[in-house]
C-alpha cells in the first residue's frame, strides 16, 4: 500500500489529496479524450480536464506541467485558448509573480453565453450569404436554416441559463 501525502504536504492545486494520482490522471485523459472529440484542441482540453479535477479548482503553469508531463509552452498555449473562451481565468498568485488559472463553478456559463457575440456574427454573415446565393436556391434554403437555428440557440440560451441558475441555487444553495 502506498502513502498517501498529507494534505500539508500538497500544493494548493494539486489533485493528489487522498487521492490515487493514476485514478485522477485516468479521469483527466478520459474527459480530456471526450472534449477533443466535441471538437477542442488536445493540449487545451488536457489543461482543462486538470484544473477542473484539482481540488481547488487553482493550478499553476509549474503544476499543470508536472502532471501533465508537458513543456511550460504547451500550457502557456493552452492557457492562452482556454481563456480566450472563458473557461478559465488568469490570477496572480498573492505575493508573487506567478500566474495561477482557475476554473469558476460558472465556467460553462461564461462558455456558453461568451458564444452569444460569435453566433451573431455567424448569423449576419450567413444572412448575407443568403442574399447573395437567393433564398430560393438549394444553397440559399441551407443557409437560411443554418441562421434560423443560431437565432433559435441565441434566443434560448438566455432563457436555459436562467432555469439553470435556479436549479444550481435548489441543488447548491446560493452563491
Amino acid at each position: 500500500m502506498t502513502e498517501q501525502p498529507s494534505p500539508e504536504s500538497v500544493s494548493p492545486g494539486s489533485t493528489t489529496r487522498g487521492r490515487d494520482e493514476a485514478v485522477v490522471s485516468a479521469f483527466v485523459e478520459r474527459f480530456a479524450a471526450q472534449l477533443v472529440e466535441a471538437g477542442m484542441a488536445r493540449m487545451p482540453a488536457r489543461v482543462f480536464a486538470a484544473t477542473l479535477a484539482s481540488d481547488t479548482g487553482v493550478m499553476t503553469a509549474a503544476e499543470l506541467g508536472q502532471q501533465l508531463k508537458v513543456s511550460p509552452a504547451a500550457v502557456s498555449g493552452a492557457v492562452r485558448y482556454l481563456a480566450q473562451v472563458h473557461m478559465v481565468s488568469r490570477e496572480r498568485e498573492p505575493g508573487s509573480r506567478r500566474e495561477r488559472y482557475r476554473v469558476h463553478a460558472d465556467q460553462w456559463y461564461e462558455a456558453l453565453t461568451s458564444r452569444d457575440q460569435i453566433m451573431r456574427r455567424w448569423e449576419d454573415t450567413l444572412r448575407d450569404g443568403v442574399e447573395s446565393l437567393g433564398q430560393e436556391s438549394p444553397a440559399g434554403e441551407r443557409l437560411t436554416e443554418t441562421m434560423e437555428f443560431f437565432a433559435f440557440v441565441k434566443r434560448e440560451l438566455p432563457l436555459m441559463m436562467e432555469r439553470w441558475r435556479a436549479h444550481r441555487e435548489k441543488l447548491f444553495g446560493p452563491e
